[in-house]
């Protein structure tokens, strides 16, 4: 299975869902640090909890108990969204379903699951949820709504779409609007490894695409241009007039913004 979260103009981030062989290695690496980490916390407690009597002790080994096994696993994961030691060194994140950065309570359900699935049951419950599930989700992710994602050897950045000189003055009257997402993120991907097709396939899917996409653009280029100039010039358009609706919008909701601090009826703010 392989996800893909599209973003600007039709870029693809690769968010394919991390192997269960990978997330176990990741988990155990994780494992072993906490391990390192709770003797090391397990050295202080003992030596504070011969200093005071049972109670005090008891309600010490739960505060450890909870910060080894809830608040440092959260807190690790929250900090460094979504990268543990053991992700980090398996190259894999966790990410929400949507593809952005998990919060703290993604990290907390995560944690509080985790208590049961992971260390109560020895990881029989992560495995077995891991191995069924589509996207190796173990039970805390499907409660928390997050997943695992490789982070190495995704798809590499793709070249930015230059304008060509002499489409500009068209580009710049067409009418582009209804050229559909999914139609724009297949010619960018063309124009990102055009160089590396064969010259047949690279005219011949050239030619599909700029006639599937001057079906959306009105009028249509200039008789004779060649189609990965046209596919070019409509993405670079594109670009730049998204680009400057953003600006637009931004400006307004600054102004917009600044008008609601402003007090009412036209008097003036008090001067410091």
């Amino acid at each position: 299975m392989r996800d893909e979260i599209l973003i600007g103009e039709g870029v693809v981030i690769d968010a394919r869902p991390a192997s269960f062989a990978v997330r176990m290695v990741g988990a155990v690496l994780d494992a072993v640090a906490l391990g390192a980490l709770a003797w090391i916390l397990s050295i202080v407690v003992a030596v504070v909890g011969f200093q005071t009597d049972a109670a005090a002790g008891g309600a010490l080994l739960i505060v450890f108990l909870v910060g080894v096994f809830v608040v440092i696993p959260a807190t690790v994961e929250t900090l460094t969204r979504g990268r543990s030691l053991g992700k980090l060194a398996m190259g894999i994140r966790i990410v929400r379903d949507d593809g952005g950065p998990i919060r703290v309570r993604h990290a907390v359900i995560r944690a509080l699951t985790g208590v049961l699935e992971l260390w109560l049951t020895l990881g029989a419950i992560a495995l077995i949820s891991s191995l069924v599930h589509p996207q190796g989700k173990r039970l805390g992710d499907m409660l928390a709504g997050t997943y695992a994602v490789r982070i190495r050897g995704g798809q590499r950045a793709l070249p930015p779409v230059m304008m060509p000189p002499e489409l500009a003055s068209w580009a710049r009257h067409a009418d582009i609007r209804r050229l559909p997402d999914g139609v724009a993120l297949a010619a960018r991907q063309f124009l990102g490894r055009a160089a590396g097709l064969h010259q047949a396939s690279r005219a011949r899917l050239g030619g599909e695409l700029a006639a599937e996409i001057e079906r959306y653009i009105a009028p249509g280029p200039p008789l004779g241009t060649h189609p990965e100039r046209f596919i070019a010039a409509v993405l670079a358009e594109r670009r730049d007039r998204e680009y400057a609706q953003a600006v637009r919008a931004a400006r307004t909701a600054a102004a917009e913004a600044a008008l609601v601090h402003r007090l009412p009826h036209s008097v003036p703010d008090p001067v410091d």
